[in-house]
């Protein structure tokens, strides 16, 4: 491991905030433009504003051709033909962006899970070593831990293929 003493202050600084720099956001600069263009669309699209705009288009719409306005020709008479081929097309199009955003959500979510089972079962090892270490400790000062059955369950190793079927019986 590296000696930190002789580092400046701000090199630890930076180098801890490079370290704990969160993967979504190591994701999100490794973008393409497309994912870039639908996040951002998502984003938009995702508020009251939007919302908003929409009721009011709507709104406009519908008076605007149901003769609520005398001298206003409609051009999308009830039952708003044409209104609905629009809404249809906004909602494709929205499903389809959202769907962009969270398939790429989804990718950097099973990376991070990745990740952490990775972390957790190389823990557990460490973890069992550290346990072993500590009753060869006590045997050395004289206290017997072999009846301990809890202690024996503990330094045994994981047996992760083994927890990975049951789990698939269980969820198949």
């Amino acid at each position: 491991m590296e000696n930190n003493k002789h580092l400046t202050r701000q090199e630890k600084v930076r180098r801890k905030k490079n370290a704990i720099r969160s993967l979504k956001a190591k994701m999100n600069a490794r973008r393409t433009r497309t994912e870039k263009f639908a996040d951002w669309l998502t984003n938009s699209f995702g508020t009251t504003f939007f919302l908003v705009c929409n009721f009011v288009l709507f709104l406009v719409w519908i008076i605007l051709n149901t003769n609520v306005i005398s001298n206003v020709k409609p051009f999308d008479p009830f039952p708003f033909s044409f209104l609905t081929m629009v809404v249809s097309l906004e909602a494709i199009f929205l499903s389809v962006i959202v769907l962009i955003s969270q398939n790429r959500e989804n990718k950097i979510n099973e990376l991070r899970e990745e990740i952490e089972l990775y972390i957790n079962t190389y823990t557990e090892s460490e973890i069992t070593k550290l346990i072993y270490l500590q009753t060869l400790l006590l045997q050395k000062n004289g206290i017997d831990v072999s009846a301990d059955k809890e202690v024996q369950a503990m330094l045994k190793d994981l047996e992760s293929d083994e927890i990975e079927k049951e789990l698939e019986k269980q969820l198949f």
